[in-house]
This record gives C-alpha cells, structure tokens and sequence, in this order.
C-alpha cells in the first residue's frame, strides 16, 4: 500500500463516519416530514366541517340580515305614511281650529264686555276715574 491508497481508505472512513453522523438528522428530518403531512391531513379532516358549518352561519345571517332591510323598509313607509297623515290633520283640522279658537275669543270679549256694563277696558286704562258713590266707599266692578 503506498501513500496514495492509505489516503484514500482515511478520506473513505472519514466520509464513513461523517455519512454515519448525518443518517441520524435526515432520519429525524423525515419523521417530521410524516409528521407536518399527518397535521396537515388532520386539518383537512377537521377543516371542512367548520368551513360547511361557516357557511350554514353565512346563509342563516344574510337571511336575518334580509328580514331586517324588510323590516326598515317597513318602519320608513310607517314612518313616511305618519308624517302625511299628520300634514293632512294638520291641514285639514289645523285652520279650522284656529279660527274656531279666534271665534271663541271673540266672543269670550264680547261676553266680558257686555256684562261688565259697556265700559270699555282701554278707558279705564287710560286714567280716568269712576264715578264713587256718596258715602265715600269706593264701586266694586263685576267681573
């Protein structure tokens, strides 16, 4: 054996015992790679149940989201069809009742007037005085 062959046998057991430690990480490495392709088809199992149930939860929201627009769409027609209704009371009883009310007052000034014997308010206002009877006391004024 010369020199060349006894390199060649250390360089060979050297690659040998190199190769010897890396068996081990590569066997490690492939039972993690068994392992992230397990959890992966575990997820899938698992996943689709969820994703149909999200969808069933989909569905069942937009139907109640669909009973709610119904819904507001129903208070506005109620909301707008109230609003008319109250300019046409408004309308319709609203002058009726002012001049009614004006009427009243008129004639509530009419009554007042007549019973307080004809004198009129804005002479009394005016300063001038009432006539007192002659035993010094002063005239009481119906009301």
């Amino acid at each position: 054996m010369d020199i060349g062959q006894i390199a060649g046998l250390i360089a060979a057991i050297a690659f040998a015992i190199l190769a010897g430690f890396l068996i081990y990480p590569l066997i490690r490495l492939g039972k993690l790679f068994d392992q992230i392709a397990d959890t992966v088809r575990q997820t899938g199992i698992h996943a689709m149940p969820a994703i149909d149930e999200s969808a069933t939860t989909v569905r069942q929201v937009n139907q109640s989201l669909a009973d709610v627009n119904r819904i507001s769409a129903a208070a506005s027609t109620t909301a707008g069809n109230v609003g008319a209704l109250t300019d046409l009371y408004g309308s319709m009883l609203g002058k009726p009742l002012i001049k009614a009310a004006a009427a009243i007052y008129a004639l509530r000034t009419t009554v007042r007037s007549f019973f307080s014997g004809g004198k009129d308010e804005s002479t009394q206002e005016s300063g001038q005085a009432t006539a007192t009877p002659a035993s010094g006391t002063q005239g009481s004024r119906v009301s």
